[in-house]
């Protein structure tokens, strides 16, 4: 009988999280008996408030012993690290060395990678968080996709990925078959495949996307053009062709465009510095990353910041 245990914290995702248990629940009435058992509790071991400002009660306060469970799911939204009970880690290990499979929901990852529980692994979280994820622990990869499951981790997007990734842990704990099932009396349609991006994609051009990918991936230090396209099997020149036809702008306007959004999301969801933002996307100086921020915007990098008022809103 698989034990799920849900772990909240403050300005979790209601969404989640109802999705996730009802999915156990209908899992049950699907089997005619108690096939999953879970039990919930807070970072707070006290009633604890979602993002759309209802609270959930704890069945289990505190981090002692109870049924030993099968899945650990760590659902949180913004600022997850805000509260950081004593003893969480110590019962995310415990979990760990009994076999458990651990799970984040959204910023729920970066509570398992505080407590040094991702190692190599990739990881899925909402794209919201993801730059103040990869600038926190750059060595752990996170990949563009709505959930990531293997032997003993789980990582979602959250919101309606998270019924996704449990129909995809029900089939592996029972059968595909079931989780079908499932998905059918949830009216959630087909479960969708893990690596289904997050976002809608620039082109359907698998050379493109490849490229959009390692621009991505070195936003810090820019490759040349000239690099991008050999590593792609493409000359500078139709490289330049395929992207100008596709996307309507050449490869350096479109790596720009990337490295910017990305600074966007760091004055909006992150305390780094200016200057820390400027370095992290590739500019050499506090002042050559303003004036081309602000020759995209219009405004400043402190203006835009002040205007983006980050974290009033849940996701």
């Amino acid at each position: 009988m698989p034990h799920v245990c849900f772990v909240l914290h403050p300005r979790f995702q209601m969404l989640a999280y109802v999705l996730a248990s009802e999915s156990l629940r209908i899992g049950n009435k699907r089997a005619g008996h108690s096939l999953f058992t879970w039990e919930t509790r807070s970072a707070l071991s006290a009633p604890v408030e979602a993002s759309n400002g209802r609270s959930v009660a704890p069945d289990i306060r505190g981090w002692g012993a109870s049924t030993p469970p099968d899945l650990v799911l760590v659902i949180a939204g913004y600022d997850p690290l805000a509260v950081v009970p004593s003893g969480l880690a110590a019962f995310l290990h415990r979990a760990d060395r009994g076999g458990a499979i651990l799970g984040g929901i959204d910023t729920g990852v970066a509570v398992l990678a505080s407590c040094g529980l991702l190692g190599s692994r990739s990881v899925v979280l909402h794209h919201e968080a993801e730059p103040e994820f990869r600038e926190t622990w750059p060595e752990i990869d996170v990949i563009d996709a709505i959930y990531a499951l293997d032997d003993r981790r789980l990582s979602a997007a959250g919101g309606t990925a998270t019924g996704d990734a449990m129909l995809a842990w029900m089939a592996r704990t029972r059968s595909p078959a079931f989780a079908d099932e499932v998905a059918q009396d949830l009216v959630h349609g087909s479960m969708r495949p893990a690596a289904q991006s997050q976002r809608p994609q620039d082109t359907t051009d698998p050379i493109l996307q490849a490229m959009r990918s390692l621009m991505l991936a070195h936003l810090e230090a820019p490759l040349p053009v000239e690099e991008i396209a050999m590593r792609l099997g493409q000359s500078p020149r139709q490289l330049r062709s395929r992207c100008s036809a596709a996307l309507g702008q050449t490869p350096s306007p479109y790596y720009l465009r990337l490295r910017l959004d990305h600074a966007r999301a760091l004055l909006k969801g992150t305390r780094m510095s200016v200057t820390e933002i400027a370095l992290a996307t590739g500019f050499g100086s506090h002042a050559g990353f303003s004036r081309t921020f602000r020759q995209a915007t219009g405004l400043t990098p402190r203006a835009f910041r002040t205007r983006a008022q980050p974290g009033t809103q849940g996701r």
